[in-house]
C-alpha cells in the first residue's frame, strides 16, 4: 500500500479554471456545426496543445491561416480573446484548495498551458497565490501525459509521488501519473474531489 499522501498537485483547466474555446466561439460562429467544424478542424485540440508543448502563438497562427485563409479573423480570435474563453472559477473546487490550504498542505499545479497566455490566468485568479509552485507546460517544452513533466515536477518541487496526490479531468494524464506512482483523483465534480481527499486524510 502507498503511504498516506501530504501534498497535492491540482491541474488548473477543468478542474479550478471553466476553461472552454466555445466560451468564445459560441459568440463568434452562430451555425452550430460550422462552429464544431472549425473547433475540431481548424483550431482543434491537437492544434492547441502544441502551443502547451511551447510552440510559439505566431507560428501557431500561421499555420492555421495557411490550412484555412478564410477563417484569418476568427483564427487570430483565438488568442487575442483568449481571455473569453476562461468563464470563471470553478468555485467548489476554489474552496477545496483553500480548505487545503488553510491545513497546511502544501499544493502545487500542473497545468497544460501555453507559457503566451498563462498571465492570463495570473492577472484574473487570485487563488493562484495559494500555491507553493507551478510548472506551467509551455514554459518547459513538455505537456501531460508525458511521464517526463511528472518526472520534472517530481524533482523540481522535491515531491515523492508516493506522497503526493495529482487531481486532473483527463484520463491520459492520470493513468500517466498513476504509473509513476502517484495518488490520482480523475476530477468530474468537486463534491466527489473533498470526498476522496477526506479518506485520503488530507481534509477532515
Amino acid at each position: 500500500m502507498k503511504p498516506a499522501p501530504t501534498h497535492v498537485v491540482f491541474d488548473l483547466g477543468g478542474v479550478l479554471i471553466d476553461w472552454n474555446p466555445r466560451h468564445l466561439y459560441d459568440e463568434l460562429i452562430a451555425d452550430a456545426a460550422e462552429r464544431e467544424h472549425f473547433l475540431t478542424e481548424v483550431c482543434g485540440p491537437d492544434w492547441n496543445v502544441q502551443q502547451d508543448a511551447g510552440r510559439t502563438i505566431a507560428e501557431a497562427n500561421a499555420e492555421a491561416i495557411a490550412r484555412h485563409p478564410d477563417k484569418r479573423d476568427l483564427i487570430d480570435a483565438y488568442y487575442d480573446r483568449f481571455d473569453a474563453m476562461m468563464k470563471d472559477a470553478i468555485h467548489g473546487t476554489v474552496a477545496v484548495l483553500e480548505e487545503l490550504h488553510a491545513g497546511g498542505a502544501p499544493l502545487y499545479a500542473l497545468t497544460n498551458w501555453s507559457a503566451e497566455t498563462f498571465h492570463h490566468g495570473e492577472r484574473r485568479f487570485a487563488f493562484l497565490e495559494r500555491f507553493d509552485g507551478m510548472l506551467i507546460s509551455g514554459r518547459e517544452g513538455l505537456r501531460k501525459p508525458d511521464p517526463a513533466i511528472f518526472c520534472l515536477l517530481a524533482q523540481r518541487f522535491a515531491l515523492e509521488p508516493s506522497r503526493t496526490v495529482f487531481i486532473d479531468d483527463h484520463a491520459p494524464n492520470i493513468e500517466s501519473a498513476s504509473a509513476l506512482g502517484f495518488h490520482t483523483h480523475h476530477f468530474a465534480e468537486p463534491c466527489a474531489l473533498r470526498a476522496d481527499l477526506v479518506a485520503l486524510g488530507l481534509l477532515d
